[in-house]
């Protein structure tokens, strides 16, 4: 029976390996670090507490939940194939509104400046979408250095495509925002709780790197420290920080593709989680630190009505932060909305830094300028037997999991011989 060896148990190489096991076929799934998931991670809150020598009674009820490290929204949610796997699982899907444009109380934000900077950003919003029949450009000519609003735009593109304005393509954004939808909702037990479930009964390998693919001859040759695997297909599920770094060495070599995954980089967003001593907001309410800043955290509080603040940075102010105390920062604005007394109330419990993260070493991709075509160039198969994916091989849906999904599934159809292209 042909053999496919799936590199990489992130979302779309678990998406690859369960469409292959289903269907039947020899397939073993190898990641290179001691866990899957890759950029989906939920850490128990319980294993957040035991580092404290006390744990608070109110948050003691909460520990045997879990916070999402990675990726925490289902977007685009009624069409995200992993809603449907979630409902059909046994997990619990929040609807709530994800309430990102209100601020709690209108703290450090009027109500007027709140209404201006909505009309700042439509109005940046229809300047780009108007640029989209001319050349590629940076996001960040379709607003003045100097408008009062261009910071407030600018941590919003740090939130969503990890890099500020002057990094980002307008193409390739527009190909995203044009088949988005406005529906963003959360699983209770953790996104990446749901998607490492989905890897149930698969024969995976932890710990194992791979360092060479030897395509030269008849079978494939998938090197790691453990040893060789001979296989007869191979899908590529890792970050374009791998490809483009040479951490596969392709035999004979690939340069398109490392080319395409250094066209195609991961940016930055990091995430903050504080325990609060009873919280006085609602369920799922939200402040924007400063609102007049391009560095500023996203602060999600009492998610699912716990005791918690989820803080997210983005872009340059997450890469900044990475070697500074992030905790600090986010509590530090937490208290200039909430008043000096809070302070005594927040307590740090953990901070991402996926930029250091082995083997990811980033958040999500967003292509330079002029190089959205490049997705897919990454995205296609060599010789009917190598094929790739992840979120960065989608044509719009990069960025997500359901994207990186849809693209193990696809190259894993491929490979069985029921192709199912992304429109």
């Amino acid at each position: 029976m042909a053999r496919t060896v799936v590199i990489g148990g992130g979302a779309s190489g678990i998406a690859a390996a369960r469409t292959l096991h289903d269907a039947g076929h020899d397939v073993v799934l190898v990641e290179a670090s001691d866990r899957l998931g890759g950029r989906a991670r939920s850490l128990p809150l319980a294993s957040l507490l035991s580092r404290r020598a006390a744990i608070p009674d109110q948050l003691s009820a909460f520990a045997e939940n879990h916070v999402d490290a990675g990726c925490g929204w289902l977007h685009s949610a009624q069409r995200n194939p992993w809603t449907s796997i979630a409902e059909a699982t046994g997990f619990s899907v929040d609807r709530s509104e994800a309430n990102w444009r209100t601020q709690w109380r209108d703290l450090g934000f009027t109500s007027e400046d709140q209404a201006a900077a909505s009309q700042a950003y439509q109005s940046w919003n229809a300047r780009a979408q108007d640029a989209l029949d001319g050349p590629d450009r940076p996001l960040s000519d379709f607003i003045d250095a100097d408008d009062k609003w261009r910071p407030k735009i600018d941590a919003i593109s740090g939130y969503a495509n990890g890099a500020n304005l002057t990094q980002v393509s307008l193409h390739d954004w527009a190909a995203y925002e044009d088949a988005s939808t406005d529906d963003n909702w959360t699983v209770k037990e953790g996104y990446g709780t749901l998607v490492t479930s989905h890897a149930a009964g698969l024969t995976v390998r932890l710990s194992m790197p791979v360092t060479r693919i030897d395509h030269s001859g008849r079978r494939l040759r998938v090197d790691t420290p453990a040893g060789t695997i001979e296989a007869d297909h191979v899908v590529v599920c890792v970050p374009t920080t791998v490809l483009a770094t040479s951490q596969i060495v392709f035999d004979p070599p690939f340069p398109d593709k490392h080319a395409a995954a250094a066209d195609l980089p991961l940016g930055l967003a990091d995430k903050v989680f504080l325990h609060v001593d009873r919280p006085e907001w609602p369920t799922n309410a939200h402040l924007i630190g400063k609102p007049y800043s391009a560095c500023t955290a996203s602060h999600r509080l009492s998610p699912f009505g716990w005791p918690i603040v989820e803080s997210f940075f983005g872009g340059d102010c997450a890469e900044m932060l990475e070697d500074r105390d992030a905790a600090q920062f986010a509590i530090d604005e937490l208290v200039g909305l909430l008043g000096s007394d809070w302070r005594n109330r927040f307590t740090p419990l953990t901070a991402t830094r996926w930029r250091q993260e082995p083997y990811i070493g980033g958040s999500y991709s967003h292509a330079r300028i002029s190089k959205a075509a490049q997705r897919g160039v990454l995205a296609a198969p060599v010789d009917g037997r190598i094929h790739f994916a992840g979120e960065a091989c989608h044509p719009y849906d990069f960025s997500t999991a359901h994207g990186a999904y849809e693209t193990g599934v696809a190259a894993a159809r491929a490979i069985i011989g029921e192709p199912a292209p992304i429109a």
